[in-house]
């Protein structure tokens, strides 16, 4: 299996042109491969073919330009094309937490499966890159069997994804790692023709059974957001102690073993991928008869959103207790820097419950104003930092972007009624606020921060948390 002929280069097709769908689409065309892109939404197709990305991501219209132009990138509505086009079809589709429940919603993965079996009338591979529960491969495997004039020759395999918002161009040109999920040797050859460029320049690959790569990938988000959630545990405990969060990260992130990655204290995860895979994980364990397993996963979804509550929290002590008629700068309304993407987003969580308490809550986002406005309409957006902060009793730091976290203490100090500040991040430099005459609360640190702390202890890492 490993030592296959040449072949010509399949072609390749993806279902589904959101974030997942359309950056891998793009990405592969760049990578050489003759690509069809396909989606039942005619404004994003419309969009896509004249060269705009639907979406906020870093670097992604460059490449989409650079596959246009090559001319091995097009879209289509028409699914009797892509059945007839394509050698490998890579089904990139949403699986949201259902309604009622914290079971994924499979909806959209079965109908893409199915309506392309029945349509398939030559030898090719359906390969399956939603993030799904256990068992979800095999039942879709005889499900496609059953439908497609094709019978068992039709095969599923599965490919998970590891997307980073802000860093999907990199992640998808060069991986950490590639998984296969097969079920035949013919399904493996027929991935590694389809990541043929990627395997050549050296990208560690994992080939395994359908079941253990669909779990790669709800294990690493799991992993990922127990690390977020236990460092903002111990903040919990700082808080109740007077420790300072950040200096125990510091000093944890100096262990080998564990590392500075995602051991950022702060107002957590959020996004369309850690939080409802999280607990589809948990409910499909469950179904398994295996829930104890993972039953902590619960506590780290509780952790996480407690932080949202006590963010408010702090914002609330720092107007004095009352938050009834104080405007407040909520700055960041995108659950990371880098992406528009407000799906489970912490600050326009924490925007929002301030707006119920009553607080005036104008919300400032490089990227993210217009889908949190779909969101939430009652809130106030404006369209730069000075305006959000002009006339401010407080000022929350709720998405860590370069903007925020560069700004000048003393020209924000110029702008705000009074200066005050909750850095929902720990990526401000407090010394330098408090320098300024900001009173400066952060989650887990102590209220009064000394001006010398920051270089009395290591230097911590302030990447910010890259949620997949």
């Amino acid at each position: 299996m490993n030592n296959l002929p040449p072949l010509s280069a399949p072609k390749i097709t993806v279902i589904g042109t959101g974030y997942l769908g359309a950056t891998h689409a793009i990405c592969m065309a760049v990578m050489g491969f003759d690509v069809l892109g396909y989606d039942v939404d005619h404004r994003k197709i419309g969009q896509l073919q004249a060269g705009v990305v639907p979406f906020y991501e870093p670097g992604l219209p460059e490449k989409l330009q650079e596959a246009l132009t090559s001319g091995r990138l097009r879209f289509t509505t028409d699914l009797d094309e892509v059945a007839q086009f394509g050698d490998v079809h890579f089904i990139c589709v949403g699986t949201p937490q259902a309604p009622n429940s914290s079971a994924a919603n499979l909806t959209y993965v079965e109908s893409a499966f199915t309506e392309l079996a029945a349509r398939i009338t030559h030898k090719s591979l359906l390969v399956g890159k939603s993030t799904v529960p256990i068992g979800t491969a095999a039942r879709l495997a005889g499900m496609v069997a059953d439908i497609s004039p094709l019978g068992p020759a039709l095969e599923v395999a599965w490919n998970p994804e590891f997307l980073r918002e802000g860093f999907a161009v990199q992640d998808t040109l060069h991986p950490d790692r590639l998984v296969f999920g097969v079920a035949s040797a013919w399904s493996e050859s027929m991935l590694r023709r389809a990541f043929e460029p990627l395997l050549t320049e050296g990208t560690p690959l994992i080939v395994a059974d359908m079941p253990t790569a669909e779990l790669v990938k709800v294990a690493a988000n799991s992993f990922l957001a127990t690390k977020i959630s236990f460092i903002n545990a111990m903040a919990e405990v700082c808080e109740a102690t007077s420790a300072d969060v950040s200096v125990l990260a510091a000093a944890l992130s100096l262990d080998d073993r564990i590392g500075p990655r995602f051991l950022k204290p702060g107002l957590g995860f959020g996004g369309g991928c850690l939080p409802k895979d999280i607990r589809a994980f948990k409910h499909r364990a469950e179904q398994l008869g295996v829930g104890q397993a993972v039953s902590f996963l619960g506590e780290v979804d509780s952790i996480n959103n407690r932080r949202r509550i006590r963010t408010v929290d702090l914002i609330r002590e720092l107007a004095g207790g009352s938050l009834a008629g104080v405007k407040v700068a909520a700055l960041g309304a995108a659950f990371k820097p880098n992406s528009d993407d407000v799906r489970d987003a912490p600050a326009l969580d924490v925007a929002r419950m301030l707006y119920l308490e009553g607080a005036a809550v104008t919300v400032y986002d490089p990227e993210a104003n217009t889908n949190a406005h779909r969101l939430y309409p009652d809130l106030n957006y404006v369209d730069s930092l000075a305006t959000a902060a002009e006339g401010a009793d407080v000022v929350a730091l709720l998405t860590e972007w370069d903007e925020f976290r560069s700004a000048d203490p003393d020209y924000l100090g110029g702008l705000v009624n009074h200066r005050r500040i909750v850095d929902g991040r720990h990526a401000l430099d407090a010394g330098r606020y408090i320098s300024s005459g900001w009173e400066y609360r952060a989650l887990g640190r102590p209220y009064q921060a000394k001006a010398a702390a920051p270089s009395a202890v290591p230097q911590r890492d302030t990447t910010p948390n890259l949620a997949l």
